[in-house]
């Protein structure tokens, strides 16, 4: 990923809603069992349970400032806003549309006067980092889903959208982690989603940067391996690791658990979430 050629600028979603998001090309979701709406393309990648999830992972209190990297539509940036009143919180997305989209989403839940958009590479350097408002030390809380497919390892989707969202290696990873730290105060946190058998990159890479970690597992279904792993970070910290119990979406057949169910549809937080 390069940095961006044009200074960061906020995003907008323009004057015509219908010529910039025609019902053809995006769809009108609900998150949170409705208590989002969140327009997305109906192409290429689209927001899903990680989000939410993410999202009920990272702490936040009012008068704070979070930042969503690689935000897309901004499910994950919003339901943190929506679930934590009084929080700030920037969505950061190199993708010009989905920018766009994200800026509108935050408009049309009411949420625009402490929600912002902004197109940034993640990988942008320091300087245009500081020019778009967001200097070093300057968040609370960073969160993020970064792209996880190895392609090396992993076979990568045809739509190039799909694929920039969800394939990467270990040098991207290691990006997004080192603009995560520069942005963090220290004390501040950063929340990540990752696939649970790559725990062991995310360990190595934020070592040295980060410390006080906390794991949860995420399992798709009673009694099966985990599939994703949601990890706190602290900037700085120095306290121990701390392993939650796991969360399981889906019973041994196949019902949504209880657990989840409040989370994904009722926007109840997860321990990580906690001091």
């Amino acid at each position: 990923m390069r940095p961006e050629a044009q200074p960061p600028a906020p995003a907008s979603a323009g004057p015509d809603r219908s010529e910039r998001f025609p019902a053809a090309g995006w769809s009108d979701d609900g998150v949170l069992g409705g208590r989002l709406r969140l327009l997305q393309p109906r192409r290429g990648h689209r927001f899903g349970h990680d989000a939410v999830l993410l999202a009920a992972a990272t702490p936040g209190a009012a008068g704070e400032h979070a930042v969503e990297l690689g935000a897309g539509v901004g499910a994950a940036g919003l339901a943190l806003a929506r679930r934590v009143p009084g929080l700030r919180t920037t969505l950061v997305e190199i993708d010009p549309d989905l920018a766009a989209a994200a800026a509108e989403n935050a408009a049309r839940n009411g949420l625009a006067d402490r929600v912002a958009a902004l197109r940034l590479d993640v990988a942008a350097p320091a300087s245009a980092w500081a020019s778009a408002g967001l200097p070093a030390g300057s968040a609370d809380r960073v969160l993020a889903n970064p792209p996880f497919n190895d392609s090396k390892t992993r076979s990568a989707s045809p739509d190039p959208e799909r694929r920039r969202a969800h394939v990467a290696g270990a040098a991207l990873l290691d990006t997004w982690i080192a603009a995560a730290a520069r942005l963090l105060r220290p004390g501040g946190t950063l929340s990540l989603i990752w696939p649970a058998d790559g725990l062991a990159e995310v360990l190595e890479r934020i070592a040295g940067r980060f410390g006080s970690v906390a794991l949860l597992p995420v399992h798709g279904k009673a009694g099966q391996p985990a599939i994703r792993v949601l990890v706190r970070a602290t900037r700085d910290g120095r306290a121990p690791l701390v392993l939650w119990p796991g969360l399981v979406l889906n019973d041994a057949a196949g019902r949504p658990a209880a657990e989840a169910e409040a989370v994904l549809r009722a926007g109840e937080a997860l321990p990580l979430a906690g001091a």
